[in-house]
């Protein structure tokens, strides 16, 4: 089930996914390009299984580092919302558009963690907050969260997830 908004009448209408983007003032950036031997999105059925997404933007990494040491929580917040809006561009790129995503499945957030830095699950509900904002109910979904040593290009932040289209 999807948000409800009212219209002029005051009668509760279904927003688009489209719609709360707009709403939320957010646009789908250009879907980042892979940068290995792999594909963005493979298609299943109804599925779509995603690549992880780092923060880039513009071809460059925003935030890098180890949480809890070259960035704060709240930077790692914004890392996994980059990563999220990419994530959602490659799907609604594979998907035909935002509108065809029925519902958010799973996610998965690697945080490339200092030592002593135990909030992954705080990154991830940068990510998680955002998905609940633009899908609403659909857009409620299984997770985890992983601390790691490292990740691709000094990334701080790497998302996956799994998607159901509408067919």
């Amino acid at each position: 089930m999807r948000p409800a908004t009212h219209t002029k009448k005051g009668s509760p209408r279904i927003s688009k996914p489209s719609e709360r983007l707009k709403e939320l003032g957010l646009t789908l950036p250009e879907a980042p390009k892979p940068v290995a031997a792999y594909v963005p999105c493979v298609k299943h059925g109804d599925m779509l299984i995603l690549s992880g997404q780092i923060p880039v933007k513009d071809g460059k990494i925003q935030f890098a580092g180890q949480v809890g040491l070259e960035l704060r929580l709240e930077a790692a917040q914004d890392a996994a919302r980059l990563c999220t809006m990419n994530a959602l561009a490659v799907a609604a790129d594979a998907a035909g558009g935002i509108d065809n995503i029925a519902r958010i499945l799973k996610v998965v957030v690697y945080v490339a963690s200092h030592e002593d830095f135990t909030d992954q699950h705080k990154v991830a509900n940068g990510a998680s907050e955002l998905l609940v904002s633009i899908f609403g109910d659909a857009g409620k979904h299984a997770r985890a969260a992983v601390g790691v040593a490292e990740l691709p290009l000094n990334s701080a932040v790497e998302i996956d997830i799994t998607f159901a289209v509408s067919q």
